[in-house]
């Protein structure tokens, strides 16, 4: 979805983020090696891979896998809240828990390698920022009581902290029941609000390392089923997604046409 090209104004460098479609590409032995390292080896996680406590949590989470395979699925349908057999919609908070969750342990299987790599390190990002007009500052009201500039790397891994520690407190995200707190949905959009700048960093300042690592399908489509399920139920300000407006607006124009096309078709074969 994304190709980067350099602009140069007065001897500054400026990244200009891109929408295009997939290229074919001829990745070096290294690319591939990197693509291995990044995208399959659970082993390098940034964070604890989280599972799901209950029966009916895991069939949630396997509803939205099989409808969102890499690549080939549904993610129109992965989003949506979905119903049972006897026609009743799931909770919507242990949709919302079930997701988080996933898409939590999405990120931190991508962010492993990334960090670890050496990819992102206060050298290369000495601010966590996405382009030239987006910077952001780290608040936890607990460690960093008030906005602190960190690099990129250290802000990123605050930040998966925090969520890791909402996960793990079971007021929040209860184990063997369904007693969600009242500001649920409050709490899972902060979480959205700070995953999605994980995104946008990653797009507007390493694109082209995972692109020569072959991983921009894997990244692209782990945006798009990220994307699709915050406009779904309202997860992220419209005033927050300015860093990637331009790729939300190509992802929705394309999940609209397949949409259509989908339903041409459906009334063909009938």
């Amino acid at each position: 979805f994304f190709s980067i090209s350099r602009q140069t104004r007065g001897g500054s460098c400026l990244i200009s983020v891109q929408e295009a479609a997939f290229r074919p590409r001829s990745p070096t032995s290294s690319s591939r090696v990197m693509l291995k390292s990044i995208f399959t080896n659970k082993s390098k996680t940034l964070k604890k891979i989280r599972k799901h406590n209950t029966a009916n949590r895991e069939a949630l989470s396997r509803i939205a896998k099989d409808y969102a395979t890499l690549g080939s699925g549904d993610v129109e349908n992965a989003v949506k809240l979905p119903t049972g057999k006897d026609g009743k919609k799931a909770d919507l908070n242990e949709w919302l828990s079930v997701n988080t969750i996933d898409f939590f342990n999405e990120m931190s299987l991508m962010l492993g390698s990334l960090l670890e790599d050496e990819m992102c390190t206060s050298k290369t990002c000495p601010e966590m920022r996405a382009g030239p007009k987006f910077k952001y500052m780290w608040a936890d009201k607990v460690k960093y009581k008030k906005p602190v500039n960190l690099c990129a790397s250290e802000y990123i891994d605050c930040l998966m902290t925090w969520v890791e520690s909402q996960l793990d407190d079971e007021e929040i995200f209860p184990i063997n029941s369904n007693n969600f707190p009242k500001d649920f949905a409050k709490i899972i959009k902060t979480i959205f609000r700070r995953l999605f700048r994980v995104y946008a960093h990653l797009y507007h300042h390493h694109f082209k390392q995972i692109e020569q690592g072959s991983g921009d399908v894997h990244l692209n489509t782990a945006f798009k089923h990220f994307i699709l399920f915050a406009l779904q139920f309202e997860l992220i300000p419209e005033n927050e997604l300015g860093p990637l407006e331009h790729l939300i607006k190509h992802l929705l124009d394309k999940s609209s046409k397949a949409s259509v096309s989908k339903i041409n078709e459906s009334k063909s074969n009938s």
